[in-house]
Order: structure tokens, then C-alpha cells, then sequence
């Protein structure tokens, strides 16, 4: 009787075949692949499953993990883990783990294609084509060449974005609370300091931020009746980033001349819902991230994140814990959690827009490996821009994105304390 394989690998989602090969290279391994599976019978299967593949579609819930016994790693081949309930994930000892920059050209691609969509009003005049008419007088639409693009966030897609419009010889205005001015001056983008503004001197504008309790519906009626009548809105991001009733309304006054979306407050939207009705409106079915390439690379990404945890104990990209091997983490565990609070105090009492982190160690703790350390101050600093989707291991490159540089010092002498941790931010011009 052959014995059975250390790991099962459930693959729950649909992702490349180059992946899902991936997964079944080298190793007491086996690749299970049962996609569209209820929670019922999500259930049924887990318990003897050791890591978990997903996209956006099946929801890993607390129940899930409850009944998860050997469960090590969930896997989600793509950036956004909403589907994935982490505190659940950290309560069982399960490792969460993203792709964080795989379908950034992927989405930027989109986001631009259905700019010039709503500039031209192509889906409309290609379904009247369909219909046997032709109505040009009907599609009048305007030039991107001189026009005013407002990209509100500016982190990797947003950066993409800004490179394709000025290729366009559109002025680029930015509001993204956390660019650097001399990062923006590297883009060649104007930056914005208040949104209000931001959105009354454009003609476009395309939405790139995380959705936090800070974001949601940061385009609400009042907000769109600040815009120059006429203006065009795209969202590739996430849906409740704007407010949709107001949106619907501001498209039959004319205030907004033409809106597409990509992503929504509630998707998929029901087959009667308001939206799908709305005047001057297209609509993809969250299509950012679906593109060849973009699968290719974040199923082996994700494949090759998940045979390492299982097979060698190397983490990496993981959301709700550092890249650590074991002896480290037991040195500087007691250190994380501090770490992400006094990131969190800093980003609310230091300047806006900062241009540098600088982290000090001091005594006992500089003799530690103080990396994770250092990335849960940044990660807790930068929630506030980067939402749920920053973590320990894309929190650096966000930084980076934002033109933000990050300092570490470390010396075993010189202090008054036996242990010493200083965090310190503000602008290169101040210091």
C-alpha cells in the first residue's frame, strides 16, 4: 500500500496551469483541483488539506479554519486577502500569503484602456454598429492630448498609470496623502494637497487607493459636485471608494459626462441593480488583474511561496507575519507588536508627506537581526495609506513607491538605556 503524501494541496480557484504545475514539481507533495466549491463542501474537504490556493472568488472564512486540522498556508494569487478572514488565519497558526505587484501592469493597462473608452465613447458606438446604425454625430467624444488627470493614490498602479498619461501629453495632477514632493517631481506629476482641489481641476480622474474607513466614498455627492461639469471618472481599485447612488445621479445630470468601473460596493452587483442602468456608464466584470500574463506570474509566484513554506519553513509574502526563521523570531517576537503601534502613533503625530523614516536601535536589541522589527514600525506607519493591503513584506516597497527613505541605525553603545528603540519622520528639507 503506497503511503500517502505529506501535503495536499487544495487549488479552490481557478489559476495557471504553469501554477498549478508549479505546484506539483519536486516533493511529498499532491495538487488537488476543486474549484466553484460551495462552503459546505469546503468543509467537507479541508481537514486534511495543508495549503490552500485562492483567488477572489472562495471565501476562507473562520469556519474554514475551524475545521481546517492540518491546514499551514492559504495561498491568494493575486493582492487583495478580503476573501480571507486573517485574524481567523492568525488564531489557527495559519500563514497568509499574497502576491503583492503581479497584476500591477495588468490593472494599469485596464484603468488606461477604459479611460480612452470613455473618451471616445467606443462600447456605446460599437453596440449601435451591432444594431446595423450609424451614428457618428451621436459619439462626439474629446481628445486625452492637454486634458487634466487627477490620480488619487499614487502607489505602484497609480505610478504606472501617470507614465502612460504624460506619454499621452495629459497634465498630471496626484492627491496621494503619503507621496513624497520630490517622489512626485520624479514622476513629472503636480502634487495635490487636498482632494477637494485635486478633484475640481480635473477632466479625468482615476481612482488607485486602498478602501479604508478614511476612503470610503471619498467621491460622494459633495465631492462630485465640486468636479468641472463634463468631468470622467474611472475605478479599477475598489468599488466603495465612490459613492454609486451619487455617482448614478451626477451621470443623468450631466455633472459627470462618462464613468467606468471596474470594481463595485457589492459584486458581483445583482441583475437588477441600479448601476447597470446608469447613463454614460461602462462596466467590466473586475477584470484588472485577468490577463495571461498577469495569471502566469502570480500562480507561479503564489506556488512557489507555498512549496517553500511547506517543504523548507521559508516564509515569505506573507500578510499576518514576518519573514522569519524560528530562532529569530523567538529574539525579537516581544519587539513586533510595539514596533506596529509606534507606527501607528508616529503616522498620526508626524508631518504629512514625510520624505524619510529613520529607526534607531540602541543597547541590547542592535545586536538582534532587527529587520522584522523595523518592518512592523513601517507597516504600522503606513496603514493609513496603504490599508489592509500593506503588510511586513510589501510595506518597504510601498515606501519606496512613495519616495519615502528608510533609515536604520544601530549601535551597542552610547545610550542611557539598557534597550532603546527612536523612530523619528519628517521632510529632508526640515533636517
Amino acid at each position: 500500500m503506497e503511503n500517502s503524501p505529506k501535503f495536499k494541496i487544495l487549488v479552490a480557484d481557478p489559476v495557471s496551469q504553469s501554477g498549478v504545475d508549479a505546484l506539483a514539481g519536486p516533493g511529498d507533495v499532491e495538487v488537488i483541483v476543486q474549484t466553484g466549491l460551495k462552503e459546505a463542501e469546503l468543509l467537507e474537504i479541508i481537514p486534511d488539506i495543508s495549503a490552500l490556493v485562492v483567488r477572489s472568488q472562495t471565501k476562507v472564512t473562520a469556519a474554514v479554519f475551524e475545521a481546517a486540522k492540518k491546514l499551514k498556508v492559504v495561498g491568494r494569487a493575486g493582492v487583495g486577502v478580503d476573501n480571507v478572514d486573517i485574524e481567523a488565519a492568525t488564531k489557527h497558526g495559519v500563514i497568509v500569503m499574497n502576491t503583492p505587484g503581479g497584476n500591477t501592469i495588468s490593472t494599469a493597462e485596464h484603468a488606461f484602456s477604459l479611460m480612452v473608452s470613455i473618451a471616445r465613447k467606443v462600447p456605446h458606438a460599437h453596440v449601435t454598429m451591432l444594431a446595423g446604425r450609424w451614428d457618428r454625430k451621436l459619439f462626439e467624444g474629446v481628445e486625452l492630448y492637454g486634458k487634466t488627470l487627477a490620480i488619487l493614490g499614487m502607489g505602484r498602479i497609480g505610478t504606472e498609470f501617470a507614465r502612460r498619461a504624460i506619454a499621452f501629453g495629459m497634465r498630471v495632477i496626484a492627491y496621494d496623502p503619503y507621496l513624497a514632493a520630490s517622489r512626485a517631481r520624479a514622476l513629472q506629476v503636480e502634487l495635490i494637497e487636498d482632494l477637494d482641489a485635486a478633484v475640481a481641476a480635473a477632466d479625468f480622474i482615476t481612482l488607485h487607493m486602498p478602501l479604508t474607513p478614511e476612503t470610503t466614498h471619498m467621491l460622494d455627492a459633495r465631492r462630485l459636485a465640486l468636479a468641472k461639469p463634463g468631468v470622467r471618472i474611472i475605478n479599477c481599485a475598489r468599488g466603495g471608494l465612490i459613492d454609486e447612488t451619487a455617482l448614478m445621479e451626477a451621470l443623468e445630470s450631466g455633472q459627470v459626462a462618462g464613468a467606468a468601473l471596474d470594481v463595485y460596493e457589492e459584486e458581483p452587483p445583482a441583475a437588477d441593480a441600479a448601476i447597470r442602468s446608469a447613463k454614460n456608464l461602462i462596466m467590466t466584470p473586475h477584470l484588472g488583474a485577468s490577463t495571461a500574463e498577469a495569471q502566469e506570474s502570480v500562480g507561479i509566484e503564489i506556488a512557489e511561496a507555498i512549496r517553500d513554506a511547506l517543504l523548507t519553513g521559508a516564509i515569505r509574502n506573507a500578510v499576518n507575519m514576518p519573514n522569519l526563521d524560528s530562532k529569530t523570531l523567538a529574539a525579537v517576537g516581544p519587539y513586533l507588536l510595539f514596533g506596529e503601534q509606534l507606527g501607528r502613533f508616529l503616522s498620526q503625530a508626524g508631518p504629512r508627506r514625510p520624505e524619510y523614516l529613520r529607526i534607531q536601535y540602541s543597547g541590547r536589541i542592535a545586536e538582534e537581526t532587527t529587520t522584522p522589527v523595523t518592518r512592523a514600525i513601517l507597516k504600522g506607519f503606513l496603514e493609513a495609506v496603504g490599508g489592509a493591503d500593506v503588510n511586513v513584506v510589501n510595506a518597504p516597497a510601498l515606501a519606496e513607491t512613495l519616495g519615502m527613505k528608510l533609515e536604520e541605525i544601530k549601535s551597542t553603545s552610547g545610550s542611557d538605556f539598557a534597550e532603546l528603540v527612536q523612530v523619528t519622520t519628517g521632510c529632508e528639507s526640515n533636517v
